[in-house]
């Protein structure tokens, strides 16, 4: 995980300072740019109240992504987190700079090089991959390249092992052969993923972008309010992820308003595990105690 971050970070910051210097430095590059579009220059320019509410969004399906999460459940203690949030914090800076620079510096070279410019005109996701392939040999274009994979590979490893286990823990084992393996669900999840990457019409962002917001308000919610509220039963927990699975998905096929469909999930799946679980009975007192085991036990090491 540590080589892949490392590979990510240094590849979108190497590639959007190759372009500005091909482009002859940050202010003749900015330049070009606000010939192109002066928009461009702006980040509020042409945006709405709901756009900017669905971009801040986002951030709440940090708390569901099962990729994120077993990060998280492999921590030593709670005295690692502020030394762990810097360096993620840090990470995702120049991280996300560097994607958005490598996209806006990247209008201008293409601009200036039309005859290289058709795959990004196609696919405006190819803009990383062809500065890659414009600028650099091929030997440092393939490292560079590579960081695709790494980005891949860092989420579907994660992703694949927690789809399969779940699958097979507590559907397949449970339900059918209880001494079964994971390594068939494996197969099973990476063969559907196959299938759906097979769409030539589907772009990366639109399926990362649905998925986000899926498990974002399946699972967000419930993270988080089981952290906080010992009052939380399993028959809230269920109802918050089935409402908030089914939101998402109602919401995104009609598109309701243009908002981004992980708000309306996150609230209405919040508001379901609150409301079932007030109507529910008061969880076992065995419950209770261990909550307030590990309440006092994070404050004592904090």
């Amino acid at each position: 995980d540590t080589i892949q971050a490392s590979l990510m970070c240094i590849a979108l910051i190497v590639t959007p300072v190759a372009v500005m210097i091909d482009l002859g430095g940050a202010s003749a590059a900015t330049s070009q740019v606000a010939a192109i579009n002066p928009d461009m220059l702006s980040m509020m320019n042409g945006q709405t109240t709901i756009g900017i509410i669905s971009l801040l969004a986002w951030g709440l399906g940090y708390c569901g992504q099962p990729h994120i999460l077993v990060r998280f459940m492999a921590t030593r203690s709670i005295r690692v987190i502020p030394n762990a949030r810097r360096i993620s914090i840090t990470w995702m800076i120049f991280c996300l700079a560097g994607s958005v620079a490598a996209g806006f510096f990247g209008a201008a070279f293409f601009a200036g090089h039309p005859e290289l410019a058709g795959a990004v005109t196609e696919n405006h996701e190819r803009v990383f991959i062809e500065l890659a392939k414009a600028l650099f040999n091929p030997w440092i274009a393939g490292v560079l390249m590579s960081a695709i994979l790494a980005a891949v590979m860092s989420t579907l490893s994660c992703q694949l092992l927690v789809c399969s286990s779940t699958l097979t823990e507590d559907f397949y084992r449970r339900l059918i052969h209880p001494k079964a393996s994971s390594r068939g669900m494996v197969l099973l999840v990476s063969i559907i993923a196959i299938i759906i990457a097979r769409d030539p019409n589907s772009l990366v962002l639109s399926l990362v972008s649905y998925a986000w917001a899926g498990f974002g308000a399946s699972f967000g919610p419930v993270i988080l309010i089981s952290l906080w509220w010992k009052r939380m039963t399993r028959n809230g927990a269920l109802a918050g992820m089935l409402v908030g699975a089914i939101t998402v998905l109602v919401w995104h096929y009609f598109a309701w308003f243009d908002l981004y469909e992980i708000l309306p999930g996150f609230i209405l799946g919040s508001l379901a595990i609150i409301v079932v679980s007030l109507l529910d009975k008061a969880p076992e007192k065995e419950v209770t105690d261990a909550f307030n085991t590990v309440e006092r036990r994070l404050v004592e090491e904090s």
